[in-house]
């Protein structure tokens, strides 16, 4: 059934995705309640409620649920349960199912093992034997990726031996991982894709994404890579969506290798930050395809105005105070998101900016000169 505007959303998370979300269903004129347990976060502080409280609070859920026709998440540490407890009241986007899956590295890799999409080699890892077996000794070198809670590159040691993974898994409590092979690569792309209940399927230009210190830097849309491979790219990613029986706005994130082939590095049951770029170059954002997801409406045109090119802004900037944005500013073709946090610390996200341009070097070349203006000082 179709929510229609004027209705109270609800929103699970409060961080920017969070944020972007609310903003694109005031432009609706859809109304927002934000469960988060933080008493300063960017949604909540612009949505129209905001429930402090913990993701699992009784009455928090039976709140959110009873005022709100259509409940979605910006995360995907949510505890799938609270997902359950809400849809016994209200549609909600993504499932509890869903989320389960892909909030597990675990599960995600089994998942998509189980389902034939091609992933990096890999091995779990229980316990500090598991790095030893035969079978393993061809991951190395390697990646040992905490099962559930990383992001951002946290949660993740590279290591050369059974020796140094053994380490790397004592400093992570011994809690369940994946140790995947270090593959040459030849680049990183990300789809957004969306899929409404009556499974209608629309996918975003694929994007190209640079990363520092595992974190993500740039994002270039549309990605420079033969139309073959994007293809393929978004076929991948809308057969996802399928596979998981999944319903809202879903990213896949994929390794380029230099023979062209395409291996699923991770899935995120969200928007996404290789996706912000849409929010200034595409007919509708990602965060729009959102709303009209989780309330049935028709998918908005996922076409691009030409290229962009997306610059994360972390912690770093801040440290002699805030930053001159007329270096951004001045600058007709590009535009500067601010998250509303109030503490700059490294590697945190604080923002963006998107650059727009007929072609993609266009873009690079006038964002990089952003940036060093603004880390002129750094």
């Amino acid at each position: 059934m179709t929510i229609q505007p004027g209705a109270m959303l609800g929103l699970l998370g409060g961080g920017q995705l969070g944020r972007m979300f609310t903003m694109a269903a005031h432009s609706m004129g859809y109304r927002v309640t934000v469960l988060d347990p933080a008493a300063d976060s960017p949604a909540g502080n612009i949505a129209e409620r905001h429930l402090c409280a913990d993701y699992l609070d009784s009455d928090a859920l039976h709140e959110l649920g009873s005022t709100c026709a259509g409940v979605t998440t910006e995360f995907e540490n949510v505890p799938a349960e609270a997902l359950r407890i809400l849809a016994t009241q209200c549609t909600v986007s993504p499932d509890a199912n869903c989320v389960e899956i892909t909030q597990n590295r675990i599960r995600e890799k089994e998942f998509l093992v189980s389902n034939g999409f091609p992933i990096t080699p890999f091995s779990v890892i229980r316990q500090a034997a598991d790095m030893t077996c035969q079978a393993n000794k061809s991951v190395f070198p390697g990646i040992l990726k905490i099962s559930q809670f990383g992001y951002d590159g946290k949660g993740q040691v590279r290591v050369n031996s059974a020796a140094e993974a053994v380490t790397a898994f004592d400093g992570m409590h011994n809690l369940p991982c994946v140790l995947e092979q270090m593959m040459q690569l030849e680049g990183e792309i990300s789809v957004v894709v969306a899929r409404g209940f009556d499974n209608t399927i629309t996918s975003f230009p694929a994007a190209e994404n640079q990363h520092k210190n595992g974190i993500l830097d740039t994002s270039i849309a549309p990605a420079r890579l033969p139309e073959d491979i994007i293809r393929q790219a978004q076929q991948t990613a809308s057969q996802i969506a399928v596979s998981l029986n999944y319903h809202g706005v879903l990213c896949v994130e994929f390794f380029v290798l230099p023979d062209g082939k395409l291996l699923v590095n991770e899935i995120a049951p969200r928007p996404h930050n290789s996706g912000h770029y849409t929010l200034d170059a595409c007919i509708t954002s990602q965060f729009e395809q959102q709303v009209r997801t989780l309330c049935s409406l028709p998918p908005g045109s996922t076409s691009i105005h030409g290229s962009a090119v997306m610059v994360n802004l972390l912690g770093e900037v801040w440290q002699h105070g805030s930053p001159d944005w007329r270096q951004v500013l001045q600058y007709p073709s590009a535009r500067l998101h601010l998250y509303g946090k109030h503490e700059a610390r490294p590697g945190r996200k604080m923002g963006h900016y998107t650059v727009l341009a007929e072609t993609p070097e266009t873009a690079l070349q006038l964002a990089s000169e952003i940036r060093q203006s603004l880390t002129a000082i750094l």
